[in-house]
């Protein structure tokens, strides 16, 4: 570990979206706040222009011998989930701090032992679910006064995947891999910051991280694929609103992400990858500017004891979701008439006719499509939880 001078980091899984924390350790490395020490992948790097590898940092396929070499202080960990906990059970064996890509784990018995593990440690784990860093969502929490006592809170949107992303890993859209969880659908995976978002707006209602008491979701897919491309879930709580997340890969229409918050007295929305908000009173959404990065953020944590934005503690209502649908069945398959294709070979796209309306009908309502008499939904699969 560094005696003098800034921490040292290390970043494992650098190729994929790993990519995107070179860059930003780049620029913290730049600006002498921390100094990159090694990349680890199994494949050879990826070629990343903008972001040379410093001429001091080591680059290893084998996470366990560069954390014996390099002795880093900050570990970035950017690797498939179902790999996410015994290599940070590694890392933080070995002194370091933990920037934990999201999903930081796949079930609760894992979240526990991670949790455990950190607080032997001594150490800090942050799970880089990276909106939370954002201006706009603290203004939103902020703002909830406006909007009396909160109703609801829901969150919608609606992208597209070609053939190419479940082709390009051995895990893409599977439920397990070697006997672990992957549970690599669109709740736990790229979608699954509009949902944790949900939960930081809950945890400010409340004052304390949801408790889920009932989980009841529909799952759909129209690939034949292990998980979930498509996906509505309603969280009861035990306190507090009910989360309800409306979500597709399988989109007609693009919708960014929205959190929706619905009070007595009026409802606000947060495009939350754009940072644009819109309150009561407002014509329009409006951009608020501002996101503090996690790895800076853990890197003051480290400093000062600034208070981490994303903290293990505060995602395990998340990793709550992922342990109650562990058990679900296989998404039911779409097709026929229902489903359109455009586009050919590895950019091929399936699109859900009319899922737009869909789901937007169950983010403003709160209801589940079978609920609302969608013709193609199906019997939803419950999960109740009971008090901690």
């Amino acid at each position: 570990m560094s005696a003098g001078g800034p921490p040292r980091v290390a970043l494992i899984g650098a190729n994929g979206h790993g990519r995107w924390h070179r860059r930003t350790i780049a620029e913290l490395h730049a600006a002498g706040r921390a100094r990159l020490v090694a990349l680890v992948d199994v494949r050879p790097l990826d070629a990343e222009p903008d972001v040379p590898v410093p001429p001091e940092a080591a680059v290893f396929t084998d996470h366990r011998a560069m954390l014996a070499e390099s002795r880093p202080d900050v570990v970035v960990i950017c690797t498939p989930p179902h790999t996410h906990l015994p290599i940070a059970l590694d890392a933080l064996a070995a002194g370091a701090d933990l920037l934990l890509e999201k999903p930081p784990v796949l079930d609760l018995a894992e979240h526990l032992t991670l949790t455990a593990a950190a607080h032997a440690a001594g150490r800090a784990v942050q799970v880089n679910f990276q909106a939370l860093g954002s201006a706009a969502l603290t203004e939103l929490t902020g703002a909830l006064g406006r909007l009396g006592p909160v109703t609801g809170i829901a969150t919608l949107a609606a992208w597209q995947r070609p053939d190419a992303y479940y082709a390009r890993s051995p895990w893409a859209g599977r439920r397990t891999v070697d006997g672990r969880p992957a549970l690599d659908g669109a709740l736990a995976n790229p979608l699954a910051h509009a949902l944790m978002q949900c939960l930081a707006v809950a945890e400010s209602v409340t004052g304390a991280p949801v408790r889920p008491a009932r989980i009841a979701v529909e799952r759909y897919r129209v690939r034949p694929i292990e998980v979930d491309d498509t996906t509505v879930l309603r969280l009861t709580p035990h306190a507090g609103p009910p989360v309800l997340a409306a979500l597709t890969l399988a989109a007609e229409e693009h919708v960014p992400g929205e959190v929706l918050v619905t009070g007595e007295r009026g409802r606000a929305v947060l495009e939350y990858p754009t940072d644009r908000l819109r309150l009561p009173g407002d014509d329009t959404p409006r951009p608020v500017p501002g996101r503090r990065g996690l790895l800076a953020n853990l890197l003051d944590h480290r400093a000062d004891g600034t208070p981490l934005i994303a903290p293990l503690a505060r995602t395990e209502p998340f990793t709550a979701v992922l342990d109650a649908l562990r058990d679900a069945p296989v998404p039911t398959l779409l097709d026929g008439d229902l489903v359109r294709v455009a586009g050919d070979g590895p950019q091929r796209v399936r699109m859900v006719r009319g899922v737009g309306a869909v789901l937007r009908t169950a983010a403003q309502t709160g209801a589940l499509p079978s609920e609302a008499g969608v013709p193609w939904a199906v019997t939803p699969y419950v999960v109740d939880l009971p008090a901690q």
